[in-house]
């Protein structure tokens, strides 16, 4: 719909029935239709930048119906046929389990989170160590009703369920991304990997020398501003740590508690980076003072007070939905502001929580040098290589380990071009909200590195400018600020909620159903090759899309292997092979994960098809038609009988065909009444099998995957 359009959406009766159900600061949200003056990006005049702390996607949003969560239909293997939500902390299983806030200190609960336990956790890529690095609450998830004003965010407006953080890791070395683009490898500096000695306002003469985005900025005439209270920021704004701004302080007689004016601005342009710019205690009373002046910046790093930054330990849920909406209602205050305004809501790492997806990384690094995958694009500065910077407290010995990303956190894009409860399934991380800042005001970030830019996006999916959204659905109201803190407190006073007994352990589930998803720019491939004479099974890895990809392969015969990954930049291919005549008698079982539910699975013997049929199968996509076909070749010399089955999705067949040695058939199917969604397996007698399941990208919206999830009553 057009502007007007929404407009006369928003007057009508179901409209405004529609609206009710949401807290006032969403309601006048939706009803403030977006600037529409060109149809494009450049309608943004504000980007506001608001980074909560220490939360995992699946911990906060693992039942979000519509979302990649609890009931995900392709996740890593594990050994023993066991899922990667089945973990073990060395003595018994644990399954996810819900934080009652009613049986003991939930909403505050959390654990380890540094380089060591984080890596550990993630174990490259293995995804099995969770409890025995970070203690059994890793597993503790919230539901809904916990988190009330955030799912009511996620039903208003759009979340992201492929946003990871930057690194494995703490919250510094991640915020470090946020304004910088890197950890300070991709700049030619030593990189930091940990908080210690980069949180606060040191010595200029130890603080980290590579340029921050904020005096990019500066020098471009883009206007800017962190707002923080300098004495209750958590110590959660990074600038603080680089030279260049702590040079502005040991200038500033009485900094860092020096109230921000213009004055001290015109003699100090960076001031606004790390001074005290709310020092009404830090409840953006500065940002409204700004807007009622016509000051609003260009773009604003928010950082809340502890109590309201979502910490385990410091802060809960509630009240960081309580400031979310405050910071609401403070933009949209001034409607002709909030048609203008994008706000980026972000968690700049995981905590101890688990989350079941793994992360996009780089190929990880064997002992022998080697790598475990390969990549089409630079990958150099995705590794700990080199010694942490002078001035780090408790510097690490470089362990070749990838940086990140790490682990998926929650990520919400709120702003009149991203309403209706949308779903984005892009890649993203840290970096990819200054690749939007880089698409809207045309400053580049040079810090970000070349395989950072392959594989996560610049968030412009994650919104129609063209024609603004205006589709709401019901959510929960928010929690008031005297009913946050009371929270807060009451759960101060309790113990730890006990992890359920064994027997006792069940799988959250997510509610059966759909949400809007945006198209993405993937067109993915991933085809296999048996070579008889070699006994190698090979797997070709192809980019017809846009936008770059990695590949997760699982060797499901031996899982205690490294996974391999395969970077894969638009319009390019990789191939790579397994001995299976060598390590397994000519048996294999390799099963591929890639974005947004993409997946591929190949089990078979390459022995038993030097004679007789070998049939293989090629994947295609009919983009214009929203379908899939199959080209099913047969290289042997004798027919091939193979069975085609629908595993979701589709009710009719199976289909079969008997393919002579030599020939191919072409079978097709529509999954547009799906949304594009297909999951096919190919069968063969003697063990051979090939399923291919995912989306088939079109370039227009669609739905997320109509499969996953539970069906209630």
């Amino acid at each position: 719909m057009t502007s007007l359009d929404r407009r006369t959406f928003l007057r009508s009766a179901a409209g405004a029935a529609a609206l009710s159900l949401f807290p006032p600061a969403i309601r006048r949200a939706l009803a403030i239709p977006a600037n529409n003056a060109t149809g494009t990006i450049n309608d943004v005049q504000h980007v506001v930048i608001f980074m909560q702390e220490n939360r995992s996607f699946d911990h906060y949003f693992g039942t979000l119906p519509g979302v990649r969560g609890f009931s995900d239909r392709f996740t890593i293997p594990q050994p023993g046929g066991t899922t990667v939500f089945q973990q073990n902390d060395g003595t018994r299983t644990v399954l996810p389990f819900y934080l009652d806030s009613t049986k003991g200190n939930a909403l505050l609960a959390g654990g380890p989170h540094s380089w060591t336990d984080a890596h550990a956790a993630w174990d490259s890529g293995r995804m099995t160590q969770w409890p025995k690095a970070k203690g059994d609450v890793s597993m503790g998830y919230l539901n809904q009703s916990d988190l009330p004003f955030h799912v009511a965010l996620a039903n208003a407006f759009t979340i992201c369920d492929a946003y990871h953080c930057s690194l494995h890791g703490g919250t510094n070395s991640n915020r470090i991304f946020l304004w910088t683009g890197t950890n300070g490898a991709s700049a030619g500096s030593n990189p930091v990997v940990n908080n210690d000695g980069w949180d606060g306002l040191g010595a200029s003469a130890t603080g980290l020398t590579w340029t921050t985005y904020p005096e990019r900025l500066q020098a471009a005439g883009v206007s800017w501003k962190v707002y923080q209270n300098m004495p209750d920021n958590y110590t959660d704004n990074s600038l603080a740590g680089f030279a260049t701004f702590r040079k502005v302080n040991e200038t500033l007689p009485g900094s860092p508690l020096l109230p921000y004016t213009q004055s001290l601005e015109a003699v100090a342009p960076l001031y606004k980076g790390i001074g005290n710019t709310m020092p009404d205690g830090g409840f953006l009373q500065s940002l409204k003072d700004d807007i009622a002046a016509g000051q609003m910046p260009q773009v604003s790093w928010i950082v809340s007070p502890q109590a309201y930054c979502e910490h385990p330990g410091a802060s809960t849920p509630g009240q960081g939905g309580y400031y979310l909406q405050l910071l609401l209602d403070t933009l949209t205050a001034n409607p002709d502001v909030w048609s203008k305004t994008v706000l980026f809501v972000n968690y700049d790492e995981n905590d101890c929580f688990f989350d079941h997806m793994p992360p996009p990384d780089a190929p990880t690094r064997n002992a022998d040098g080697t790598f475990a995958g390969k990549t089409t694009v630079n990958a150099q500065y995705e590794y700990f290589t080199k010694a942490n910077p002078p001035g780090d407290s408790s510097p690490l010995v470089p362990d070749g380990q990838t940086f990140g990303p790490g682990p998926r956190v929650p990520m919400f894009v709120v702003s009149p071009w991203s309403t209706g409860g949308w779903v984005n399934s892009q890649v993203f991380d840290h970096t990819s909200v200054l690749r939007f800042l880089e698409q809207r005001f045309g400053v580049t970030e040079t810090n970000i590195s070349p395989w950072r830019r392959a594989v996560c996006g610049d968030l412009t999916s994650a919104f129609n400018f063209r024609n603004p959204n205006d589709a709401p659905v019901a959510a929960l109201p928010a929690p008031t600020k005297a009913q946050a803190d009371a929270q807060n407190a009451q759960q101060s006073a309790l113990g730890a909620v006990p992890v359920p007994a064994a027997a006792s352990q069940q799988m959250p589930t997510q509610a059966l159903m759909s949400r809007p998803s945006r198209a993405l720019p993937y067109l993915l491939h991933v085809s296999a090759n048996a070579d008889t004479q070699d006994g190698l099974i090979w797997l070709i890895f192809s980019n017809t899309g846009t936008a770059g990809a990695v590949f997760h392969v699982y060797d499901q015969l031996h899982l205690d292997r490294v996974p391999r990954r395969y970077t894969v930049e638009a319009g390019k291919e990789l191939s790579d092979s397994w001995n299976a005549l060598a390590d397994d008698l000519g048996n294999y079982s390799l099963w591929v994960l890639g974005p947004n539910g993409f997946h591929r699975a190949f089990q078979g013997n390459v022995a038993s098809v030097a004679t007789g049929p070998n049939p293989e199968v090629r994947v295609c996509y009919d983009v214009n038609n929203n379908a899939v076909y199959l080209t099913i070749m047969n290289v042997g010399n004798a027919v091939a009988n193979v069975t085609v089955t629908s595993n979701a999705y589709r009710s009719d067949g199976p289909w079969t065909y008997a393919v002579p040695a030599g020939m191919q058939v072409e079978p097709y199917w529509s999954v547009g009444a799906a949304g594009g969604w297909y999951d096919f397996t190919l069968t063969m007698a003697g063990g051979f099998s090939r399923r291919f399941a995912g989306r088939v990208e079109t370039g227009k919206d669609s739905i997320s995957d109509p499969a996953m999830g539970v069906a209630t009553s």
